[in-house]
């Protein structure tokens, strides 16, 4: 059987996915074979595997361990729908949408049992398990039905590492109270402590240190320096809050009159933005997440993401004005899944969604694509042969992604189907289910072109820009700054 390393944080957002992922490539890259595994995740941003969906740290981690992703890798995914519900998903399968106590009195049992069975078998077929906690492991309310951080310390007999971010503050009271706070057989398994999103003289930590390892007995094993690897995030809390603006890829040197602006509605259920990541990593290209009511008028395009309630968004998009905003558009326009729907003339069959029980919701009508909602959710990776139109205009070969989504998408009229008969285009908009669309060379180079060219701009050259792999800066990062002795396996 494998040795299982827990990375548990003492809060959300410490960065426990970036150190799993680290770890996964680690150990991969050491000729270990490795699994990546979360017992439960909360999240929008999902992914398609062979056998249905999982969060996305989980997909990513698996190729941070160079294995196919699979349901084994994160068991359980409650994804937030609204209204204090969630829908659960097991083994890559929705069996419900469920307010947390009905979770935890109907359904806790068989999440169990679930997460168990997953994990005895990915330890059965590989040497080390790198399984991630959620939020913080001293939830003190959740300790008797803690699923990603308790039970899966406790039925995989894990070690666990601890890690805690510094650059909000208070790392120090953080990490000894979660080590007075979890039961008293987890807190035995705490092998140690990373810090991480250091800035600054390193010296001027240490006398910290030492304090925490001589009243904790727990050694640090490891001081990260603030650094983005780029991975996909994993839930909206990166994102702004709903009605704020906040702007991505400004970072890149390149001054404000060379670089375009790629406007994303910040959707209140907005879904797998990470598809929008890439975008961002362009040079010259700023990804800003704006409120519902902008006027468009400072955007050079605009993507409409996935939603988790695509027509909750849609009719929270009307009122907030943005119909006209978009109608008075015109640059290159992206739907992405939801935001697909809703550039369509309608979305029929709407009450499925449970969107107070309408049947037929209105689209914006700049695709002439009609959509009918169904019980049946296509959840797949997929291959596609991209003949580009419109935005993607002069993109061609082959892209690969996911699709996850309720319901069928059918043009009313003759047009563009850039997609080997999947999506719809006009001279200036698209859309399509694949996302991952962005992460596709020639679909995203390709827009990135016809943006900079709608504005009579030159795109930057990004020959000179390096773009290392995501997955080997993690491992350069955790394998740089953290000690492996008291871990159970050499890397």
């Amino acid at each position: 059987m494998a040795d299982t390393v827990l990375v548990a944080g003492t809060a959300s957002h410490v960065g426990k996915s970036t150190v799993a992922a680290g770890l996964c490539r680690l150990l991969a890259d050491r000729g270990v074979s490795v699994a990546p595994f979360k017992a439960q995740n909360m999240s929008t941003n999902a992914r398609a595997t062979p056998g249905g969906e999982v969060g996305v740290s989980q997909y990513v981690q698996a190729r941070a361990a160079r294995v196919p992703a699979t349901t084994d890798h994160n068991p359980v995914l409650l994804k937030p729908s609204g209204d204090g519900e969630s829908q659960l998903i097991l083994d890559g399968e929705a069996v419900a949408n469920v307010a947390a106590g009905e979770y935890y009195e109907s359904h806790w049992e068989m999440a169990l049992d679930a997460a168990r069975e997953a994990h005895a078998r990915l330890a059965a077929d590989h040497d080390v398990v790198v399984a991630e906690g959620a939020g913080s492991i001293a939830e003190i309310n959740l300790h008797d039905r803690d699923l990603a951080n308790v039970e899966t310390a406790r039925f995989a007999d894990a070690d666990i590492l601890l890690v805690a971010d510094i650059e909000r503050g208070g790392v120090f009271a953080s990490l000894v109270g979660t080590l007075e706070l979890v039961p008293e057989d987890v807190r035995e398994r705490v092998v140690g402590a990373v810090v991480t999103k250091f800035r600054g003289d390193r010296s001027l930590l240490d006398p910290g240190l030492d304090a925490f390892e001589d009243r904790t007995g727990v050694p640090v094993l490891g001081v990260l320096p603030y650094d983005d690897p780029g991975l996909p995030e994993e839930d909206s809390v990166a994102l702004p809050p709903v009605g704020k603006r906040s702007v991505r890829g400004a970072d890149d040197g390149v001054p404000d009159d060379r670089s375009v602006t790629v406007a994303v509605p910040r959707l209140p259920h907005i879904s797998n933005f990470t598809d929008l990541q890439p975008l961002a990593a362009e040079p010259g290209v700023r990804v800003a997440y704006v409120p519902l009511s902008d006027s468009l008028a400072d955007a050079d395009a605009v993507v409409l993401p996935g939603s988790k309630n695509t027509v909750d968004d849609l009719l929270a998009l009307r009122a907030a004005g943005f119909g006209d905003a978009l109608a008075a558009f015109d640059g290159p326009v992206v739907g992405l899944c939801g935001g697909y729907q809703m550039l369509g003339e309608v979305i029929l069959n709407a009450a499925i969604e449970g969107s107070g029980g309408q049947e037929r919701v209105d689209g914006f009508g700049v695709l002439p694509v009609r959509t009918t909602f169904s019980a049946e959710k296509t959840v797949e990776h997929v291959t596609r042969e991209l003949d580009g139109a419109g935005p993607l205009d002069g993109a061609a070969g082959t892209v690969e992604g996911y699709e996850i989504h309720m319901g069928d998408s059918e043009p009313t009229t003759d047009v563009a189907r850039p997609f080997g008969g999947g999506g719809a285009a006009t001279t200036t908009a698209v859309g399509t289910y694949l996302h991952d669309l962005f992460v596709n060379d020639c679909a995203r180079d390709a827009f990135v072109r016809n943006t900079f060219e709608t504005v009579g701009n030159d795109s930057p050259d990004g020959s000179e820009v390096a773009r290392p792999d995501p997955y080997d800066r993690a491992a350069t990062l955790v394998g740089s700054h953290v000690d492996h002795g008291p871990l159970p396996v050499e890397w």
